[in-house]
């Protein structure tokens, strides 16, 4: 599924309570106020990419790749100032919007079902040898983040939970190359 214009937080399809409960426990890995979790779990919107611009504005495009969606929404209300944000919740769809958008960096994530972070990003600088990557990850092993960087040639990496500001660091980081 491609979202660009709005916000699903069905979190996965729980409900009410649950769902806040998950934004919740998110916020607290990423040390954010919990009343922030309460107000953009209800009320959370993306506007178009085309309202948000203004044709003097040049945001560049950046790509997030992740199959949870309260991971996805953080990212993007992270970068949405910063940026034009499109999400995509597996590899393949990612490919797919790849061949109809240039986007300046992807952020993938690397375990998701259908698919890994790292061969996608292998792909990816295969076919978009100028476009960044940078790969997120829950795993330490030093040996698959040595391949990850050689392989996919990667701009960075960075560890779960990402903190909010590395993220964005690192991104702008990523499309000024």
């Amino acid at each position: 599924m491609v979202v660009s214009r709005g916000f699903d937080t069905s979190a996965g399809g729980l409900e009410g309570g649950a769902k806040l409960d998950t934004m919740r426990s998110f916020y607290r890995l990423l040390r954010l106020p919990i009343a922030s979790a309460e107000t953009r779990c209800r009320s959370m919107t993306i506007p178009s990419a085309d309202a948000s611009r203004t044709p003097a504005e040049n945001k560049e495009a950046v790509l997030l790749v992740d199959d949870e969606q309260p991971i996805l929404d953080m990212y993007t209300q992270a970068l949405m100032p910063h940026f034009e944000v499109q999400r995509c919740t597996s590899a393949r769809d990612a490919e797919f919007l790849l061949r109809k958008k240039k986007f300046k960096v992807v952020v993938a994530d690397h375990q998701m079902p259908g698919g890994n972070g790292m061969s996608f990003l292998v792909r990816c600088r295969e076919e978009y040898p100028h476009m960044q990557r940078v790969l997120v990850t829950g795993f330490m092993k030093p040996e698959m983040l040595l391949r990850s960087v050689n392989e996919a040639a990667l701009f960075r990496y960075l560890l779960k939970p990402v903190p909010i500001g590395d993220l964005i660091k690192v991104v702008r980081d990523a499309a000024k190359m």
